[in-house]
């Protein structure tokens, strides 16, 4: 096998050598496609990554509540009969989850589930001398709301922590107050109200939920919110987020509360995610039909311009299969050496984006690379795109009869 191998790979490496303009042209061509199909993968897994990382930095990735109140009718009605009735929904009101500290270890023991955190959440008002501002209360247990929300990671000033008495609160919220680490203000839900002390600022990756949120122990917003011992919803953070939907249909099957996955509360933001989808996709096949075509058209003029070489070879007691053999190896040779300048040239256009693509606060828009399995994956795609462009022109030189060939 090896001594055929090196005769069609000498050969094929001649005939490439022989036609140095042509073949320099479609490897570049090849480089293009690869680089253009590289990049784009790397941009749109980037901004993909970024956008959901943004999305999902403050949110659950499922959440589960008690179910909506709703009107039950005094009578059922007879089939046959009509009634003319007027049904007014009722006003939702805080809830707690049944059971919930019995839920929550059961939760927990689910292999997709990484995190479960209650949380009693609310209205209220944020009040420090003359100011006043509308805010959503969150009461948490900050150890188990952390491994749900990463909150840690997103302090800004002073050192979150949520003792009795305390509070984490967003940074523009906290501009708007005028406090910092270490100020107190009030919170006041009705006609309960407490004073709390500022131990943190957090930016959420959201201006209108810094502007709004006020994180407390999970005790105290039962207390300012009058659920004592309740939780309003159970976070879950999972090990896969895109596991979330189907998660979130099998805990509907098991439990009567309202689930909702993130996929859910952000449907357009999932038709979107789609979309770059697709249209990645598409712009990879019309690509590699490009590249496909240029190949091809390369080769068939090889053919036609190596006829008498080829007849030679023929005549000299090359069979059909070595023939056809060669003109592969070319093609394969082609993609490979495409493939490798277009992933270096990829690999530059992500070092030029990353580094002067500037976003409005002088920071990058969002980290892109690409990562090695994507690089192998594309290098692959092009090497055996480039076999099956020669296939075509492989079949019509080894076709050639020798003697015709040889006149030509």
């Amino acid at each position: 096998m090896s001594s055929w191998l090196g005769f069609e790979l000498r050969v094929a490496l001649r005939f490439l050598r022989e036609g140095r303009m042509q073949t320099l042209l479609i490897i570049v061509g090849v480089a293009a496609g690869v680089a253009v199909i590289a990049y784009i993968s790397a941009l749109i897994s980037g901004l993909q990554s970024s956008t959901l990382t943004k999305t999902l930095g403050a949110q659950a990735h499922i959440s589960l509540r008690a179910p909506d109140d709703v009107v039950t009718p005094a009578l059922a009605p007879v089939a046959g009969d009509s009634a003319l009735t007027q049904t007014q929904p009722r006003a939702q009101r805080l809830r707690s989850v049944a059971n919930w500290q019995a839920l929550l270890p059961l939760l927990e023991q689910m292999p997709a589930i990484a995190g479960v955190s209650p949380m009693v959440s609310g209205g209220g008002l944020a009040l420090r001398g003359e100011a006043s501002q509308a805010i959503a209360l969150l009461g948490v247990d900050l150890d188990r709301y952390d491994r749900v929300v990463g909150l840690r990671a997103k302090v800004v000033s002073g050192v979150a922590r949520l003792a009795p008495g305390e509070a984490i609160v967003g940074k523009e919220l906290a501009a708007d107050l005028g406090v910092r680490a270490g100020d107190r203000f009030t919170v006041q839900t009705g006609l309960v109200s407490d004073s709390v002390r500022v131990t943190a600022l957090v930016d959420l990756g959201v201006k209108d939920l810094n502007r709004r949120t006020v994180i407390v122990p999970l005790r105290a917003a039962q207390n300012l919110l009058g659920l004592p011992g309740g939780a309003t919803n159970l976070d879950l953070t999972l090990e896969d987020v895109w596991t979330a939907q189907l998660l979130a249909q099998d805990l509907r099957r098991q439990f009567p509360y309202k689930v909702e996955s993130w996929q859910e509360s952000n449907a357009q933001l999932v038709s979107a995610l789609n979309a770059q989808s697709v249209s990645t996709a598409l712009i990879r096949g019309v690509v590699l039909v490009v590249v496909v075509l240029g190949i091809a058209s390369v080769l068939v003029v090889s053919v036609v311009q190596k006829g008498r070489e080829i007849g030679i070879l023929r005549a000299m007691g090359a069979t059909r299969g070595q023939v056809l053999r060669i003109f592969l190896v070319q093609g394969a040779v082609v993609g490979a050496l495409g493939s490798a300048l277009g992933l270096a040239l990829a690999v530059a256009m992500i070092w030029l984006f990353t580094n002067f693509v500037r976003g409005s606060d002088g920071q990058p828009l969002f980290a892109i690379g690409l990562p090695l399995a994507t690089a192998l994956q594309v290098a692959l795609i092009a090497t055996v795109c480039g076999v099956l462009a020669a296939i075509a022109p492989a079949r019509r030189a080894a076709a050639m009869d020798p003697a015709q060939a040889i006149r030509i």
